[in-house]
């Protein structure tokens, strides 16, 4: 295994000690020849491979959007239900507990049937449950449907991340990578802009919020039917389907659904036996991920209102600049990623990030626009080769259970972040506000928790594996060799069919008239 997770390092300490031994020169930068000028990078994106971003993209920024409505409205809910700031945050954790069941449904069902209906009817839960958040009349029933929420927004994120980013040309992988995660942050500061645009200034305050998040579902789903399959997924069926048919020819049985689902189901055992400890390892690494975002964001719009007494609109801003920060981060440091190398890069996002806490909480003025929009810059930049770098590590058979589930268990481990910030942050109250309004220190639980966080973070990726550069070669090459099939009008089955009788692709790819002179083919590649 590549990844040396799955060779028996773990077995024996002497093993381990080697590993260990290899962490600082596993950081040495690669010497990566194509990376280079990124507008240059994204000319090799052909008509197809813009669409699956485009509509991968869309789909996890509007999960975002409908995750924030409650973060940016736990103090408008709890004034309605007439509760605490921190019972209502309950709404965040359930909904983070949640996301790693709709991971392992969607995911195993996006891998064995493909990405595009899995994607399709989470959308259409989200129709339905957010317009249901917004007809809530009591809080046990809000946290009822935000639990439902969450298995929903934990089954688009696998499907979505394999419909971005598998068909894209390998080099272009980093720059989008770091741009697909930053979905989130676009959700957020939408989520940001409509909460300003609705909640103080409609009758209905917050409810419509949930309800106008319930529309643009629709508008995605139609983009996402009127797109095929991925490039990626059909070739994966295909290979699976000819080499299932041609053991079941040679043990004289006949073939059957039930049959190939077996088929499946040995492949996917076999991957998670190999590397089960990689497993693990992405889990925790993703814990702390999880950790570093939910703990910056999802309880800071309250301490913005409770703790520093921001109105309405002066949260907005100073959210949106955070926003603005993270998306400029992520894919900045998604693209340096591949020149840099994955780990590196994320370590020195972690270190600059842990600088920047007390800036982040301490000023009580203006000037947090500032302190917000520079630790955001590297909270989203830490953020920003994680897609890519998670399809990396991944058996590809399967690799959007893998991505979804392994993210969607850090979140299940970092569900209770925003709950804790605020019970603790109860235990240390301020002077009330003129009107009597309580008030307590959530910007000290925050600091402190985030401090935490990324010395977490810098820990793990610092023992963690990554592709080395050589391997990049290798799939850099295969990503370039199919795109040559492709433009020689090789059909996916015919690519897939022979993967399954193990042959070489370069024969396939010499027998459809491929030559090095070839110049259509060449500015084909090149872009």
């Amino acid at each position: 295994m590549r990844n040396h997770m799955a060779a028996g390092w773990f077995y024996s300490p002497a093993q381990i000690g080697r590993y260990l031994l290899s962490r600082p020169t596993s950081l040495r930068p690669p010497r990566n020849a194509r990376a280079g000028n990124p507008i240059r990078i994204l000319r090799q994106l052909d008509r197809h491979q813009w669409m699956m971003f485009i509509v991968g993209l869309i789909g996890w920024t509007w999960d975002a959007f409908d995750f924030f409505t409650v973060s940016l409205t736990i103090t408008e809910i709890a004034k309605e239900f007439k509760v605490k700031n921190s019972d209502v945050s309950w709404g965040l954790t359930v909904t983070l507990m949640l996301r790693s069941v709709g991971a392992l449904i969607f995911g195993s069902i996006s891998d064995r049937y493909g990405r595009k209906w899995p994607m399709i009817f989470n959308l259409g839960l989200f129709v339905i449950l957010e317009l249901a958040s917004g007809f809530c009349t009591s809080l046990p029933q809000f946290l009822g449907v935000r639990a439902l929420y969450g298995i929903a927004m934990g089954g688009l994120f696998g499907p979505a991340a394999a419909t971005a980013l598998e068909d894209l040309p390998y080099e272009a992988r980093g720059i989008l990578s770091g741009l697909f995660q930053q979905g989130y942050a676009i959700g957020y500061l939408l989520a940001a802009i409509f909460y300003r645009a609705l909640v103080p200034t409609t009758s209905h305050g917050w409810r419509s919020l949930f309800w106008f998040g319930a529309g643009p579902p629709i508008l995605i789903i139609i983009f996402r039917l009127m797109l095929p399959e991925t490039n990626y997924i059909q070739v994966m069926k295909a290979e699976r389907e000819a080499r299932h048919k041609a053991d079941t020819l040679a043990a004289g049985g006949n073939e059957s659904k039930s049959s190939a689902l077996r088929a499946f189901g040995r492949e996917a055992g076999k991957a998670v036996r190999q590397n089960w400890v990689l497993l693990v390892y992405m889990v925790v690494l993703m814990t702390g991920f999880n950790s570093c975002s939910h703990g910056s964001q999802d309880f800071y719009p309250t301490f913005l209102k409770d703790t520093v007494r921001m109105s309405a609109t002066k949260t907005t801003v100073i959210t949106v600049v955070g926003q603005i920060g993270a998306l400029l981060g992520g894919t900045t440091v998604g693209y340096l990623s591949s020149i840099t190398g994955r780990r590196l890069t994320m370590m020195c996002a972690a270190v600059a990030g842990a600088a920047l806490v007390p800036a982040y909480v301490l000023p009580r003025n203006l000037s947090l626009i500032a302190s917000v929009f520079f630790e955001q810059i590297f909270v989203g930049g830490i953020w920003g080769p994680i897609p890519v770098h998670l399809i990396e590590l991944s058996p590809p058979a399967l690799r959007s259970l893998v991505v979804g589930l392994t993210y969607q268990l850090g979140n299940l481990a970092s569900s209770a972040s925003a709950t804790i910030q605020g019970v603790i942050g109860e235990r240390y109250p301020l002077p009330p506000a003129a009107n009597g309004t309580k008030r307590f220190a959530y910007g000290k639980v925050i600091g402190i928790f985030m401090g935490a966080v990324w010395v977490y973070l810098l820990l793990f990726l610092f023992l963690g594996p990554e592709m080395s550069q050589e391997e990049r070669e290798v799939e850099a090459e295969a990503a370039m060799q199919f795109e040559r099939l492709r433009a020689q009008g090789v059909s996916l089955a015919e690519i897939g069919a022979s993967r399954a009788k193990g042959e070489d692709l370069a024969e396939l790819d010499h027998g459809h008239g491929y030559a090095k002179d070839d110049k259509t083919v060449v500015r084909h590649i090149e872009g």
